[in-house]
């Protein structure tokens, strides 16, 4: 199994500091310290980059602790397949979920949960940066994010749900009152929209920049929750999946406008490494996918 000063070396990478990690680790951080400067005899390379305090970890360290994450992973699956041959998947199930995606990922859950009783499913909402970055480090199994975001050699892409959105604006809000508008119309509206670092916010962007358009939020958050909540209290609006609504629920005191000029479609799924052999984990993620697709397309 996964060695000690290996565990060691994950526990530093994760809380950058010899104390925190000694305490995550319940050892003293002298014995922490020690394991790592062992580690770093073994191999003969300089691990650490040390001073009066942790400055992080060198080019080597980098490429070890990146061996030591894919073997805790390993472990952890092997755990995974050794009690699946007994009673199905246990263990824990972790998907980081870019936040206009948290209502649809519902569908997903709920089939996994139902073809592995003993799985527990941990879903986190996350920017696809950072899902993509945990993905990588074998932080989470899976996740949920836009096509253009998975366009990697090492990452794997199952198409899951297609959508449009569409805007959601105030009621007091004279001129939204129609049924349908133009992206360039909405363009000139008071728009809360989610923070830059969200793919969301990025394509909703890349639309209005094709068009010649550059508007300014009133308000960013990086919360859909938020922004519903502005729209509903303000004579604002927002851009958002038409998913979101219809499984939240609309908000008081607004409508739906439906977004036309351009015609524009955004596909989700989930995100997960293109490893072989597959883990449990991914194996089961991968199937329920499938599942949810078939159903969605039936």
């Amino acid at each position: 199994m996964l060695a000690r000063k290996y565990t060691y070396l994950l526990a530093l990478a994760r809380e950058k500091h010899f104390g925190r990690a000694a305490q995550q680790c319940h050892v003293s951080a002298s014995t922490l310290s020690a394991a790592i400067r062992d580690l770093e005899v073994e191999l003969g390379i300089s691990i650490v980059e040390r001073g009066q305090s942790y400055f992080g970890l060198t080019a080597e360290g980098q490429c070890v602790l990146g061996y030591a994450q894919r073997m805790a992973a390993a472990q952890d699956d092997l755990r995974q397949r050794l009690g699946g041959m007994r009673n199905g998947l246990h263990g824990q199930v972790r998907l980081g979920v870019i936040p206009t995606a948290l209502t649809l990922v519902a569908e997903l859950s709920a089939d996994l949960a139902a073809e592995n009783a003993h799985a527990q499913i941990v879903v986190q909402s996350l920017a696809t940066d950072q899902i993509l970055r945990r993905l990588r480090a074998f932080d989470i199994e899976g996740g949920i994010v836009y096509a253009d975001s998975a366009e990697h050699e090492d990452l794997h892409f199952s198409p899951l749900w297609r959508e449009k959105h569409v805007l959601l604006a105030n009621d007091g809000l004279s001129a939204t009152a129609v049924s349908s508008m133009t992206w360039a119309a909405a363009g000139r509206l008071p728009l809360c929209l989610l923070t830059p670092d969200m793919q969301n916010r990025r394509t909703i962007d890349g639309v209005f920049d094709a068009l010649g358009l550059h508007p300014l939020p009133v308000i960013e958050t990086n919360s859909i929750s938020s922004l519903l909540a502005h729209v509903s209290t303000g004579p604002w609006c927002t851009i958002a999946p038409r998913s979101v609504i219809e499984r939240i629920g609309q908000p008081r005191g607004t409508h739906v406008v439906q977004l036309t000029a351009p015609e524009v479609v955004w596909e989700t799924g989930l995100v997960t490494l293109a490893l072989r052999p597959l883990s449990v984990a991914t194996e089961a993620l991968r199937r329920s996918a499938e599942r949810v697709t078939g159903a969605n397309r039936g």
